[in-house]
This record gives C-alpha cells, structure tokens and sequence, in this order.
C-alpha cells in the first residue's frame, strides 16, 4: 500500500486515515490465500460544515502522520470499527431525512474517539519499539551535539529528528509525551541544557563561549532559556560550585 509515494505499514487489522487530496495505491499480492478485506469510509469535507467535528476534526494527530505509520487493532477492535461502518453504511442506504446527517457525523465522531483511545494503546502495547526509537534519537542528538552541528547548523528541528528516524513530527510528540511526560521540544531543550551544565561546571569557556558553542547566536536567549528551566542564570550556576 502506498500513501503519495511512500510505502505504508500494512498488516492485518490496521486502521488508516487520509487527509483530503491524499493519493492512495493499493496493491493485491496475487498469490495471496485470501484477499485482503475491509471499510473504506469516504467523505466530502463539506459534509462536517456547521458541526462541532468540523473544527475538532482537527486534534486528532492521526491525519497529519507519515504515510509509514498505522493504527494496529486487536481483533476486538476491529469488529468494534467494522460495526461503526456498518451503522454509517445502513444510515446511507436508508431514506433520508433530517436525523440522517446527525447520525453519520455522531458514528464518525464515534469511530475518532474509539481511534484515539486505540492510538493511545498502541503506545503501551507496542512500547518495545518505541523505546528503541527513543533510544535511536537519544543517539542521534548525541552524535549532532559531539560533531560541532550546535555551531553551524543551531539546535535540530523537531522536523529534522523525525526525518531522521523515519516517524512523523506528530508521531515522536506523541510518543515522547507517552514515555517521558515532554514534547520533543522540551526534551531537546532539556538535553540542551544538562550540555549547557556539563560546560559550565567541568570546563573555564565564559558564558558567551558556551552559548556560542551551543548553536545561540545571541547570549541573551541562552541565558532565558537557562533560567526558565533551572530557575537560575547561567553565572549563579557556575558560581554554586565555587
């Protein structure tokens, strides 16, 4: 299966969602015992104009993913979706009237509250790999902070990082705040400083070295940043171990 050009993570009882104007390709093995089976709910944006989904439609992270990452389900789950789709597909099919529309947008709001409840699962069930991603990206940070990157290239993105371990920006916030409470942001912004400290109490460079060496261009931003997080300026925390 492929999502614009890139493959998809596909397995049985998997769960995609496609942001409007997204190319979709689906390829059947032929040699295959059983055909690949399932719902494909299709619908206009439009369709959510004047409902309360049409603005939360918006939080859920889902949409946004890179096209490598998919919900996996429990076979429970997926009989639990395939039931919301069957209510959808019924709801369609009968006579419209002025309770039709109230009763697909509920099924559908239905069906992103069950995902989010299942996504937030996945976290927890699949947490061997996400450790092993967040020990990838503690290896990437260390390995960009040791090769002088701070200096020339400034503190990485949040866009870089994902690139670099093939997730998306959402999905590593997501995981992040799952197992360690922070964002990717302030977890850069944390390692930054424990690097900030390490130079501060273990070498004699001044302050404005050390900014300099840290990738901030201006002496003033790295010490805001230094007191936000530790309630004191760089100065006091060098002169604490005097």
């Amino acid at each position: 299966m492929l999502y614009g050009q890139q493959p998809h993570d596909f397995d049985d009882g998997v769960l995609h969602f496609m942001a409007p104007g997204q190319v979709i390709t689906v390829t059947i093995n032929k040699d295959l015992v059983h055909d690949p089976s399932g719902w494909m709910i299709l619908f206009h944006p439009d369709l959510l104009w004047n409902t309360p989904l049409a603005k939360t439609i918006k939080q859920y992270e889902y949409f946004d993913y890179a096209a490598n990452e998919a919900l996996h389900l429990s076979d429970r789950e997926e009989a639990m979706i395939s039931g919301i789709a069957k209510n959808i597909e019924h709801e369609y099919q009968a006579n419209i009237d002025k309770f039709s529309l109230p009763v697909i947008i509920a099924q559908l709001e239905l069906l992103l509250t069950y995902a989010d409840r299942f996504y937030q699962r996945q976290f927890i069930t699949r947490k061997v790999a996400n450790h092993e991603i967040l020990t990838r990206m503690e290896t990437l940070l260390d390995d960009y902070f040791a090769s002088g990157s701070l200096i020339k290239e400034g503190l990485p993105t949040v866009a870089y990082i994902a690139d670099a371990l093939h997730v998306s920006p959402n999905y590593l916030s997501g995981l992040l705040k799952n197992l360690t409470g922070q964002s990717t942001q302030q977890h850069l912004h944390d390692k930054l400083i424990g690097l900030a400290k390490e130079k501060l109490s273990t070498t004699t460079l001044s302050v404005s070295e050390i900014a300099y060496e840290l990738g901030f261009e201006h002496l003033a931003s790295f010490s805001k940043l230094f007191k936000t997080k530790t309630n004191l300026s760089p100065l006091e925390f060098r002169q604490s171990f005097n």
